[in-house]
């Protein structure tokens, strides 16, 4: 009877080599992108910026909102404007938050939106200078980290 120390089994290989017969991929997995991970924490902060401006609308449609006139006062292109953001900035708050595609693009047309409105009218829409400046700078470092992200991939 043979003894089990002479029985030949697998060669033992060194902790850390891997035959690569083995394994399903040919090539070892890249580290974490860093710019995909700034680019979804960028947009989670603007997510809950955006979800603070659609809560504040919806506090001027509901009168919520201390010392401002009544919402049935305000002329109705101004209604229109304040229904419109309180509606698409908290549906781009959830997209973004969620980092889809369809968060960014819906959050670019709110903010886009928002300049272009309250620059050609701003009866509808007043914005104080520090904060168009304040959109202006988050739609471009917004287009920065997500090139930086899509050339990061490659």
């Amino acid at each position: 009877m043979r003894s089990l120390s002479k029985v030949k089994g697998p060669a033992r290989r060194a902790p850390g080599a891997e035959d690569a017969g083995d394994r399903i991929e040919r090539r070892a997995p890249g580290p974490e992108t860093r710019w995909d991970v700034v680019l979804v924490w960028l947009m989670r902060v603007v997510a809950v910026i955006w979800m603070v401006k659609g809560l504040s609308a919806w506090a001027e449609i509901l009168g919520a909102r201390p010392g401002s006139a009544p919402f049935e006062a305000a002329p109705v292109g101004r209604q229109a404007v304040i229904i419109y953001f309180g509606v698409i900035n908290l549906l781009a708050a959830v997209g973004l938050w969620l980092a889809t595609a369809w968060g960014g693009v819906v959050w670019l047309l709110a903010a886009t939106s928002a300049v272009v409105l309250a620059l050609l009218t701003p009866q509808l829409l007043p914005m104080t200078l520090p904060n168009l400046a304040f959109d202006g700078m988050i739609i471009v470092l917004y287009f920065a980290v997500s090139w930086l992200a899509a050339r990061e991939v490659r």
